[in-house]
């Protein structure tokens, strides 16, 4: 019954609005926070080598914090910020539906779970657009 509940586009649509929310409140207060992402929904660019990617578990840790903080940019359907993986602190850009993000925290403390993260058909083919259109707005930034 739940896994129903949690399968509707309705139901995706009003926690995508819900995160989005919550992480424009964080931002207004300058409060640093993390989310952990289901990785099917999460894009890098460039893409993060695999001697890194390997130690990536399904739903990942993401902490929002100093740099990747201030680069964070939170449009209509995802967000996107930089950030540096690995020792060598490998940089790339991280994009993802807000349905993609599972949980929101801060100080270890448990802010908002997203249950239709967990929900394989919300990644089949959903975040091809979003991908393309980062890739473009990346592409054009390099252009400037």
């Amino acid at each position: 019954m739940v896994q129903n509940l949690i399968s509707t586009k309705r139901y995706k649509e009003l926690t995508s609005k819900q995160i989005k929310e919550l992480l424009e409140f964080l931002v207004d207060q300058s409060k640093e926070f993390s989310i952990t992402a289901n990785l099917d929904g999460v894009d890098f660019n460039p893409e993060i080598p695999q001697s890194i990617s390997k130690n990536f578990s399904q739903f990942t840790l993401f902490t929002l914090a100093n740099y990747t903080l201030e680069s964070l940019v939170i449009e209509d359907d995802y967000i996107s910020f930089e950030a540096g993986f690995g020792s060598e602190n490998f940089g790339s850009v991280c994009s993802m539906p807000y349905y993609a993000i599972f949980q929101i925290s801060i100080e270890n403390s448990i802010l908002f779970i997203n249950p239709s993260a967990t929900v394989a058909e919300n990644f089949e083919d959903d975040f091809d657009d979003i991908k393309q259109k980062e890739r473009s707005m990346n592409a054009f930034k390099l252009n400037r």
